[in-house]
């Protein structure tokens, strides 16, 4: 893989026709070392936010040890990549045949679930060709809580109210040998109260049932940073969970796990793309909705951005732009609004930063896109939870924390 100091150097050797993915492997380091250090328990990658071998081997030289995957093809592949790494089968509904291989193939022990039905497919799928049952499952019944202060919703598919959890509990206790609660708060929450709330919940539930639980995991949320969400460091996160865990009714050698998938990965990449058409504020550009910009399309996040590539002066008064996609379709259009020089121009380039969470994993070859050359830079990520440093030859558009 060519190595590059910055994304202007990529852009100034290679004047890309294609879109360019910019790995950033001691960012990634850097946030699994944080977590590894200073969240007070374990810290599972969630795999799907970014399922490069690269970056999960990077993750597991920087001590991230445990990893959450949802489907068997992650689990096969995080175990190809990781012979070692402790997998935990975190998808609340899963075929009998993934629990299976998984379970028998794979040495994963930890599932989650939500329904009593979903109990009994672990069960069934665990149980030996001579009909002894599994007696090392570690189960982790998953409850419904609220997503009012993250930025994405995970509120609605998954999880038991906590009214009904108390049964849930009960019968699963009855099978596992290592019980556990788990919740997701949704994506990129925005204050640490979101975290305080869903541990109450928790609290209510596990007392309603009576039971010993052995591990409570908060799931993900850890936010990232990007234009208009400036969250709180994540030592606040961390310490206010921390003190939560503490007090509940637990067993005192209990475990408190996260799932840490965007905080991990969204400094990993960023993306160089290239203007092909301006049309007074809307740029035509060669990824979009269907790549790795799909979620400033569908879910309007806005990614920080700086223009690259052009010799010479360049205007500094900047100007709010939206982006169409390479594709022929109307819904390949991502509003923003993106802050850049008011003269960029077909022909200029623009990296998108922050684009390590859920961008190079969305890229589809719809209408024909989706290449384009991956490379590694050394420069730091436009912004980042881990240092505090803001890059100065970027607009308004990319925010800091401290």
């Amino acid at each position: 893989m060519h190595i590059f100091p910055d994304a202007p150097a990529v852009a100034r050797a290679l004047a890309p026709d294609e879109p360019v993915i910019l790995n950033r492997p001691h960012a990634a380091a850097r946030a699994a070392r944080f977590f590894a250090s200073k969240f007070p328990g374990k810290s599972l990658y969630a795999v799907k936010a970014n399922p490069s071998p690269d970056l999960i081997q990077i993750l597991w030289d920087n001590g991230i040890t445990h990893y959450d995957v949802a489907s068997i093809t992650e689990v096969r592949m995080v175990r190809a990549t990781l012979p070692e790494a402790t997998l935990c089968f975190m998808h609340p509904v899963k075929t009998a045949s993934a629990i299976r291989e998984a379970y028998f193939q794979h040495g994963v022990r930890t599932f989650s679930l939500d329904t009593l039905e979903e109990v009994e497919k672990i069960v069934a799928a665990t149980t030996d060709g001579e009909g002894n049952a599994a007696r090392d499952l570690r189960l982790c019944v998953r409850l419904r809580v609220s997503s009012e202060y993250s930025e994405l919703s995970l509120a609605s598919k998954f999880g038991i109210d906590v009214a009904d959890a108390g049964e849930l509990l009960q019968a699963t206790r009855q099978v596992a040998d290592w019980l556990g609660v788990c919740f997701h708060v949704g994506s990129q929450a925005m204050t640490p109260f979101a975290y305080v709330q869903a541990l109450e919940r928790a609290r209510a539930a596990i007392a309603a049932a009576g039971v010993v639980i052995d591990m409570v995991d908060v799931g993900g949320g850890f936010p990232s940073s990007y234009p208009g969400m400036e969250p709180p460091p994540l030592e606040d996160y961390f310490a206010i969970i921390h003190r939560h865990f503490e007090a509940l009714p637990i067993a005192y050698n209990a475990e408190l796990w996260c799932e840490p998938g965007r905080a991990l990965s969204a400094e990993y990449n960023s993306l160089i793309v290239k203007v092909e058409k301006r049309r007074g504020d809307e740029l035509y550009i060669n990824d979009g909705a269907y790549g790795a910009l799909y979620d400033a399309a569908h879910v309007a996040w806005r990614f920080p951005v700086k223009a690259i590539g052009r010799e010479g002066e360049r205007s500094s008064e900047l100007q709010e732009f939206s982006f169409y996609g390479p594709t022929c379709d109307d819904a390949d259009f991502m509003e923003g609004p993106f802050m850049l020089p008011a003269d960029i121009k077909a022909g200029d380039w623009i990296e998108v930063g922050m684009l390590g969470a859920y961008g190079a994993a969305m890229r589809t070859a719809f209408n024909g896109f989706g290449g384009g050359e991956v490379v590694m830079a050394q420069d730091e990520p436009m912004a980042s939870l881990y240092t505090g440093r803001k890059d100065p030859r970027v607009s308004d558009n990319v925010v800091s924390l401290r």
